[in-house]
C-alpha cells in the first residue's frame, strides 16, 4: 500500500535538521506574537489605535499553522500587508497632524481598517483556495507535483499577478508615505529649532511632534522589515509563473520560509525598540499578571 506513495523529500539526509529549524522557527513566531498580543489586549496604557493595528498584524502572523493551510497563508499574508499599509498611513498622520491626529485617528477607526484588512483577506482567500481558481489551466502541472509529506499552494498566472498588483500597490504606498513622513520630520526639526525660545503651548507641540517622530521611525522599521523579508517571494513567484514553472522546488521553499521567518522576527524588532513591550514581557513572562493587577500599571518612561 505505502509502496505507491511518492514522497517529497525521502532522499534528503538532513531532513531531520531541517525540520527542526523549521519547527523552532515556528515556535519562536507562536511565542513572540502572543506576548505582543496579550501585551496590548491587557495593558490599558497600550490601548492606542496604533497600537490595535500592531496587535491585529500580530494574529496575522500566525500563518504557519491541506486546502486549510493554504487558506490561512494567503490570508494572513493579505492581512499583513494591509495592516502594514495602514500603520503607514496612521504614522503619516500623526507626524503631519499631531495635534489633529488624536481626533481623527480614534479607536473606531482603528477598528474600521482592522475590519476592512480582515474581511478582504478572509473573503478574497476563499474565492482563491476553495473554488480552484488558483489551479486554473494548471492540473497537469498540480498533479505532477502532488507528493506526500508537502503542502503547497500552486498560483496560475491570473491569481499571480492579482496577488503581486495588491502586493506591490502596498509596497510603493509604504515608500512614498515614509518618504513623506522623514520630509514632515526634517520640516518640523527646523521649526523646532527655530522657535525653542517660544510659549510653552509651541514647547508642548514640540514634544508632541518629536514623540510622534520617534514612533514612526520605531514604526518604520517592522514595516520596511516586512518588504525586505516578503519581496523575495512575490518577485520569485511572478518570475516562476511567466516562465512556466520552471524554477527548481528547493528555490521555492528557501523564498517562502525567508517570507515565514519575517513573523518571528517582528516580536524581536519589538523588544528592541519599544521599551513599553520589554516592560510588558517581564510582567507577562514572570506570571505576575495572574497574582496582581498590572492592566493600569506604567508602562512610559513620561
Amino acid at each position: 500500500m505505502t509502496s505507491n506513495l511518492q514522497y517529497c523529500f525521502e532522499n534528503m539526509n538532513k531532513s531531520l535538521t531541517l525540520y527542526i529549524v523549521l519547527g523552532l522557527l515556528t515556535i519562536l513566531t507562536v511565542a513572540g506574537n502572543l506576548l505582543v498580543i496579550i501585551s496590548i489586549a491587557y495593558f490599558n496604557q497600550l490601548h492606542s489605535p496604533t497600537n490595535f493595528l500592531i496587535a491585529s498584524l500580530a494574529c496575522a502572523d500566525f500563518e504557519i499553522f491541506c486546502r486549510l493551510h493554504c487558506y490561512l497563508n494567503v490570508s494572513l499574508c493579505l492581512a499583513s500587508i494591509f495592516h502594514l499599509c495602514f500603520i503607514s498611513v496612521d504614522r503619516y498622520v500623526a507626524v503631519n497632524n499631531p495635534l489633529i491626529y488624536p481626533v481623527k485617528f480614534t479607536v473606531p477607526v482603528s477598528g474600521m481598517f482592522v475590519g476592512v484588512a480582515w474581511t478582504f483577506s478572509l473573503v478574497y482567500s476563499v474565492y482563491v483556495v476553495f473554488t480552484g481558481a488558483n489551479e486554473e489551466e494548471l492540473q497537469e502541472l498540480v498533479n505532477g507535483l502532488s507528493c506526500e509529506g508537502t503542502c503547497q499552494l500552486i498560483l496560475n498566472k491570473t491569481q499571480v499577478a492579482v496577488s503581486s498588483l495588491l502586493y506591490f500597490i502596498s509596497f510603493f504606498t509604504v515608500i512614498a508615505l515614509y518618504s513623506k513622513i522623514v520630509a514632515v520630520a526634517k520640516r518640523q526639526a527646523r521649526m523646532i529649532e527655530i522657535m525653542s525660545n517660544t510659549t510653552q503651548l509651541s514647547d508642548f507641540n514640540n514634544r508632541l511632534s518629536r514623540r510622534e517622530r520617534k514612533a514612526a521611525k520605531t514604526l518604520g522599521v517592522p514595516v520596511f522589515a516586512f518588504l525586505v523579508f516578503w519581496s523575495p517571494l512575490f518577485i520569485t513567484v511572478i518570475i516562476n509563473a511567466f516562465l512556466n514553472f520552471i524554477t527548481p522546488p528547493l528555490v521555492i521553499h528557501i523564498v517562502v520560509w525567508f517570507a515565514y521567518s519575517n513573523s518571528a522576527i517582528n516580536p524581536l524588532i519589538y523588544s528592541l525598540f519599544y521599551p513599553w513591550f520589554r516592560k510588558a514581557m517581564k510582567v507577562i513572562v514572570s506570571c505576575k499578571i495572574l497574582r496582581f493587577d498590572c492592566s493600569t500599571m506604567s508602562l512610559f518612561s513620561e
